[in-house]
């Protein structure tokens, strides 16, 4: 069992380890601040391939492996963790459009995406339908040959920024057959954003969309009628180990800096990683740390293999967000008082890697899953 990467995936992990500290992390506090996505951002990620990793290379991307894709987040976000938002649309969005689309609607949709020129944001979430996505209310009403798109979306990553969209509505009955997904230009007068106030990651953008009749062409359905819910569960049971590599890194990121404290600080005449109280609790969060990246692997690496990796993947969703939680909270009282001034970053992390304990499938989902799957649906919750 070989538990290394190939030489080339080390190549490219050191080139993103150098371009990320040199071009990302200088913008990751002040970027917060600013609460805006700067719009150099995704060309310049796009520049290193980041944002066509999972596009083929015949649209302009990297054809990727998922195991490469994951390496690139966890990469991306130790240095800045709001950049990788961009990487993480770009392959989910990338990964349902190529599970079900036409050869012409990937030759329209994924060029752009892959070149940084458009910015693509996931459109699932409602107000009043959250976790319970299948029963959304958005409404896809027939115009002509077409539709036209009705109703709100809500906790749009990358909404107040995103010029297109995979957009889920509901062109039949009740229940998850009645779903369908779009490929929708945002930028139409019909659509309205309002920006949400968040506690962290606030240069991504986070949003409610208003659609006001935006109108669809019969060629912007992905896949067919009623296929638009399943497809993008089948993409989260692969970005949701992606999610966890993406939280790990920037936990991984907290870690390092608490060790390298724990080594400079002197208290009582010697260094404070002397002391076991405060050295036992880093190492604790160094061992879950390295087994949850070996779990986050191993979902994509069964991705890789043609295998069903929702297993690993769900596990990885529920737990290494709380744990990178958790190991950015150790590493803040780590530092003491200086670890509660805004000089230091380990608040600003810990507020952003909270969020994805919520974003793209809560604990409870998660959990759901692997249970129906460990038990079998029938006694399962």
């Amino acid at each position: 069992m070989d538990f290394g990467f190939s030489a080339e995936q080390e190549v490219f992990r050191q080139e993103l380890r150098t371009f990320a500290g040199k071009v990302l992390a200088p913008h990751y506090r002040s970027d917060d601040v600013a609460g805006v996505l700067r719009p150099e951002l995704a060309p310049t990620l796009a520049g290193m391939g980041l944002t066509g990793l999972r596009v083929p290379e015949r649209f302009g991307g990297q054809d990727a492996d998922a195991v490469t894709t994951g390496l690139a987040a966890e990469e991306v976000s130790r240095a800045d963790f709001n950049a990788c938002y961009l990487l993480l649309n770009s392959a989910l969005v990338s990964e349902i459009m190529l599970a079900g689309a036409e050869e012409e609607q990937l030759a329209r949709w994924l060029p752009p995406i892959a070149s940084g020129e458009s910015v693509p944001a996931l459109c699932l979430t409602e107000p009043a339908q959250g976790s319970d996505a299948a029963n959304l209310a958005l409404r896809a009403e027939p115009d002509g040959d077409g539709w036209r798109l009705v109703g709100e979306k809500t906790s749009i990553s990358l909404g107040m920024h995103a010029n297109v969209g995979a957009v889920f509505a509901r062109t039949g009955g009740p229940g998850a057959r009645g779903v369908s997904a779009f490929m929708v230009d945002l930028d139409d007068d019909r659509l309205a954003r309002t920006p949400l106030d968040d506690h962290g990651s606030r240069a991504i953008g986070r949003a409610s969309l208003y659609f006001d009749g935006v109108p669809v062409a019969r060629d912007q359905i992905i896949g067919a009628e009623g296929d638009g819910f399943i497809s993008v569960m089948k993409g989260f049971d692969y970005s949701r180990a992606v999610i966890g590599l993406m939280c790990l890194g920037i936990a991984s990121a907290a870690l390092d800096d608490a060790f390298a404290y724990a080594r400079e600080r002197e208290a009582f005449g010697k260094p404070i990683g002397t002391f076991q109280g405060l050295a036992f609790p880093l190492v604790e969060c160094a061992t879950h740390l390295r087994a949850a990246r070996h779990l986050c692997y191993e979902a994509l690496a069964l991705k890789d293999a043609g295998k069903d990796p929702a297993v690993p993947a769900n596990m990885a969703k529920w737990w290494a967000p709380k744990l990178s939680a958790d190991i950015v909270h150790q590493s803040l009282l780590t530092f003491g008082h200086a670890g509660w001034s805004t000089d230091n970053p380990q608040g600003q992390r810990l507020r952003d890697v909270i969020g994805l304990e919520i974003g793209d499938g809560t604990a409870q989902i998660a959990k759901l899953v692997v249970a129906r799957h460990l038990l079998g649906r029938a006694f399962a919750p």
